[in-house]
């Protein structure tokens, strides 16, 4: 199947997702429509409203209702104080608000940023109410303020909207979201943070209700992924708060923040977190260690200043020492470094990752053991990828039984940080491949690498949705069942031509090992190979695709379009597609080459007659394959991401290697599809495994190979005058 790559670029393919933007998030466009209009109305896009008396009747805040004002949380929201502030405002509505109601759907997520806004700025009022007569300076001075904008609800409503997500993408823009409402309320402190506070904090429970369950709490059992995914937020955070102090000092709840450190000792601090969340986020067990260290260390200081503060302050003061009190912060940064603490400690089996180059290289080195990959595929059989999984491209990860016998394997490669496995897992059966399968992501994660399966059946689609993978469609297998086949029909009539044109034109089609054939003929198989290479401007592509240097395995076998003067016209490789007990019942295609000016119809030509041959041979099935980067398509909105990613890719290289077109040719054939799977960990995973993959096809070719390539194609099809 192909589709048309170029419509979506057309200006009715613009209005068309204009307009289907536009039915999805009518209250989005209204809100923002409603928030421009006013400020132009007004004059405040322009004129700050906080400098003018219009701010008394529009905005909200505890003054406002102590005067009665209760009509203010509906007109205050759609106004921001100062010009700077609209972006914020106007920005944050449409894209936080848009992205909830494209979630929730318009009704619900307008009960929820409605709800969430006034419960955020009347909770808000009532906390100061509450707290402005304790002598606290904070609540005092922010008893007094005046406020505007919707961002209290439009936060809420993407806190509501975050139980349409998926684990673990729900948990993370949880714990994002209230690490970002707490954190700027305990340091800066202004009133509108209380305000985003008490408005999440809503929007969370509001949003099980709305989609139709009750909130409860439920036990979370957190991956090794998801520990290191943690523990690398959880440094970024500090270095970004030590930055922010620092540049930007608050006078919020737990007082004016205030420091005596110079700049470079800052910075130096800060890129210290940044570095040790980088190996965090690899899980280096070094980086745990010095993490560790560094957060005890911390802990410890701080409650020994803590201890001076409380215990002997008195002492200091008459000693004549100035003393800034500084407990409140004191303690947020103890309740801070402890919680660092409990997550190193509880997550500490996912930071054992030995991550440096030699480390992966020695691993790596211990993965070679092709011919115990080759017994066990004979033994066990495989599917109709397995045999790729044996190039020498590839490397093993062979587990054992208790005995030390090899019980089965997967094949793999490593990009770009990304461990690639190539096809299903080979054992005796799916317990065993099953066992294959948790033994390599243990393995690999322990190296610091990230895991993903590509070009797999069902059977790993199945064991990677048992433990939280996500899963995309990247091809339509074509298989041709050999039994039941015969050219008989329309839909057959091209290949009925093929092959009696053939043999008009004297064309004849030969067997076998293409090591065993003649020298001159392998010398023209090359010729063919590197004129076809030549004409795309690339290096050849791997990983799935093979080329001459496979072919010449004794285990393939090629098929090569011959006339009578001994000139090849085409030539194809079939890859063993092994039953348990060592004999194939079904071939792949692979290698797949024809003379620029030779037998034009020589590919329908080959791959019937080998169809042919097969059948006669007592073979059940012919894979065709799936075109790489052809097809890519997910069933749900998470799976969007990965889908352009791949669809990109292909569409990138379409002009120079035909993915597409290739697709449309196998239709030819009448095969049935079979779904080629990639299992992948989260979406967060999916720029490394894009780059890897680009890396895995294309190893030769460097980024200006690319735009040179790309270049070359846009000049040939560019119209000539």
């Amino acid at each position: 199947m192909t589709t048309d790559v170029t419509s979506d670029d057309t200006p009715e393919g613009v209005a068309h997702r204009a307009g289907r933007i536009a039915r999805a998030v009518p209250l989005t466009i209204g809100v923002v429509a409603l928030m421009v209009a006013l400020g132009i109305a007004t004059r405040t896009l322009w004129d700050p409203l906080e400098d003018r008396s219009l701010l008394d009747a529009v905005a909200y805040g505890l003054p406002a209702f102590q005067d009665g004002r209760w009509w203010t949380p509906a007109t205050g929201a759609f106004f921001a104080l100062t010009p700077a502030q609209y972006l914020p405002v106007v920005g944050g509505a449409a894209v936080l608000l848009g992205w909830s109601e494209w979630r929730l759907g318009t009704r619900r997520v307008a009960i929820a940023a409605v709800s969430s806004h006034l419960v955020g700025v009347l909770g808000a009022a009532m906390v100061l109410l509450a707290l402005s007569g304790t002598g606290w300076g904070w609540a005092e001075r922010t008893a007094t303020v005046l406020d505007t904008g919707f961002s209290a609800g439009v936060l809420g409503a993407v806190a509501a909207a975050s139980v349409t997500l998926v684990p673990p993408w729900r948990g993370r823009v949880r714990l994002l979201l209230s690490l970002y409402v707490v954190l700027s309320f305990l340091y800066i402190g202004l009133l509108w943070d209380l305000e985003h506070l008490i408005g999440v904090g809503f929007g969370l429970l509001l949003g099980p209700f709305l989609v139709g369950r009750r909130p409860a709490p439920v036990g979370v059992r957190f991956s090794r992924h998801e520990w290191r995914m943690i523990a690398f937020t959880g440094f970024l955070i500090a270095a970004a708060v030590r930055l922010v102090l620092y540049f930007v000092p608050s006078d919020g709840p737990l007082g004016a923040t205030s420091s005596d450190s110079s700049a470079i000792s800052v910075l130096v601090g800060a890129a210290v977190s940044v570095l040790l969340a980088n190996g965090l986020r690899r899980g280096s067990h070094r980086a745990w260690l010095i993490a560790g260290a560094l957060s005890t260390l911390s802990l410890l200081a701080g409650l020994v200043v803590l201890w001076v503060e409380l215990a002997a302050a008195d002492e200091l003061s008459a000693a004549g020492t100035v003393i800034t009190s500084s407990v409140p912060e004191l303690v947020v940064d103890i309740v801070l470094w402890s919680l660092q603490i409990l997550v190193l400690i509880l997550g500490r089996a996912a930071f054992r990752a030995r991550t440096s180059r030699r480390a992966r290289r020695a691993a790596l080195a211990d993965m070679n053991d092709r011919e115990t990959a080759i017994s066990l595929l004979k033994t066990h059989g495989g599917t109709t990828m397995s045999w790729m999984g044996t190039w020498e491209s590839n490397r093993w990860f062979v587990r054992r039984d208790t005995a030390g016998e090899p019980s089965g394997y997967i094949a793999f490669q490593v990009h770009r940080g990304v461990a690639i496995a190539l096809g299903d897992a080979v054992g005796a059966d799916e317990a065993t491949r099953t066992a294959v399968l948790d033994a390599f992501v243990e393995a690999q994660e322990a190296q610091g690498l990230i895991v993903c399966f590509f070009s797999v059946t069902s059977e790993v689609e199945s064991w990677g949705a048992a433990r939280g993978y996500r899963d995309l469609l990247v091809a339509e297998e074509a298989i041709i069942d050999l039994p039941t086949l015969e050219f008989k029909g329309k839909q057959w009539q091209s290949v009925r031509t093929a092959l009696n044109r053939a043999a008009k034109e004297g064309i004849t089609y030969r067997e076998g090992r293409l090591a065993e054939m003649p020298r001159g003929i392998l010398t023209q198989v090359r010729a063919i190979s590197e004129l076809w290479v030549g004409d795309k401007g690339l290096p050849e592509m791997a990983f799935t695709l093979g080329g001459v240097d496979e072919a010449l395995d004794p285990d393939t076998v090629v098929g090569l379009a011959i006339d009578a003067e001994a000139t090849v016209h085409g030539v194809t490789s079939w890859l063993p597609v092994y039953a348990a007990g060592g004999t194939p019942h079904g071939w792949t295609l692979d290698v797949m080459r024809r003379l620029p000016d030779g037998f034009r119809p020589v590919t329908e030509f080959l791959i019937a007659s080998a169809c042919l041959s097969f059948k006669e041979q007592g073979s059940d099935l012919v894979s065709l394959s799936g075109a790489p980067l052809a097809h890519a398509g997910g069933d749900t909105a998470d799976s969007e991401p990965l889908d352009r990613l791949l669809g990109a890719l292909g569409e990138a290289l379409e002009p120079l290697y035909g993915f597409r077109s290739l697709e449309s040719f196998k239709q030819k054939f009448s095969p049935r599809g079979e779904p080629v799977h990639l299992v992948f960990p989260d979406e967060a995973a999916l720029p490394r495994i894009g780059l890897a993959l680009t890396s895995a096809y294309l190893p030769g070719a460097s980024m200006r190979d690319l735009a040179a390539a790309g270049l070359k194609t846009i000049r040939e099809d560019a119209p000539t005058r």
